[in-house]
């Protein structure tokens, strides 16, 4: 892994760690091209190392491109004696990891939803809420047809996402139009441009599953002829500085992921201290309004 993927101050590469520190392991299973795009991790490591670095704790994160590799990774560093702790991030229904790191002894915090950790301390955001509130935003404006780019279908919070979306978007008899991304900016493009160049009746809005995806919408848009927000209202979701920087600038359902990073670390603490498992759920989070969302054309 190259550092300029994780531009952090103190993560350390595998093979660099010393030996006498206490570190807490990350394994991100990410193709190289969507951890460099991708600004969701970058800020969660800096919430992390806010509360661990005091405590004389290292993060050491190793990138891996899959399931295998990830498994093997854990199993390497409780051989080795290389971690004392473990975060988990981007758990599935009944993922064999939390079996996984319990059978090895390695003290575990899940990022996700409570019903993925098997009894495991839990950093949990409410996505199937949340993602309730971005439809009821857009409906509130008028619009009827709404289209939804998600992460990859696997993880438990793509999958509550969607489910939020499409339980809002029945109550309040929108129609919701799906597209499956993968969290860059290529794979979000493409999914834009199925939604809006594959159905009879085409959304007015799209909500996507990060910033990287909702940036490519916008040049999906243009492709498409079609401008934003006059004709396309795009809604991102994390609310990086990228959203600030675009043009126009998106609305976003916005969370503060360096705090996510500081509940976790202190869960992580928690944990290798022997405490019993708990809930910490961050702070809520809410719909920023800016240029890329309005009204859809009459």
């Amino acid at each position: 892994m190259s550092p300029s993927l994780v531009p952090t101050a103190t993560p350390y590469l595998e093979e660099s760690v010393p030996k006498a520190s206490r570190r807490v392991g990350l394994v991100l299973e990410r193709a190289a091209q969507v951890l460099g795009e991708e600004p969701y991790y970058h800020e969660f490591l800096e919430g992390l190392e806010r509360v661990l670095t005091p405590a004389g704790v290292s993060v050491l994160v190793q990138v891996v491109t899959d399931r295998a590799a990830e498994t093997a990774t854990y199993e390497r560093w409780a051989a080795q004696a290389r971690v004392d702790g473990v975060v988990l991030v981007d758990l599935g229904p009944d993922d064999e990891r939390v079996e996984l790191v319990a059978r090895l002894g390695l003290p575990a915090v899940v990022l996700g939803d409570p019903s993925t950790a098997q009894g495991l301390p839990t950093v949990w955001t409410d996505d199937a809420g949340f993602a309730r509130e971005a439809v009821g935003y857009l409906a509130g404006l008028g619009h009827r047809v709404a289209g939804h780019v998600t992460g990859p279908p696997a993880f438990a919070h793509t999958q509550l996402r969607r489910g939020g979306l499409q339980a809002e978007a029945v109550e309040r008899g929108m129609t919701l139009l799906v597209a499956e991304g993968d969290y860059s900016y290529d794979g979000g493009r493409a999914a834009a441009l199925r939604l809006l160049t594959t159905h009879a009746v085409r959304p007015t809005a799209i909500v996507f599953d990060n910033d990287v995806m909702a940036l490519a919408g916008l040049e999906a848009a243009a492709e498409c002829g079609l401008k934003v927000p006059a004709d396309l209202s795009v809604v991102a979701w994390d609310d990086s500085p990228q959203c600030q920087l675009a043009v126009p600038a998106l609305s976003a359902m916005s969370h503060d992921v360096e705090r996510i990073g500081e509940l976790a670390a202190q869960a992580v603490l928690a944990a290798m201290a022997g405490a019993p498992a708990e809930v910490y759920q961050a702070s809520p989070a809410h719909i920023v309004v800016r240029s890329s969302t309005q009204a859809p054309a009459s």
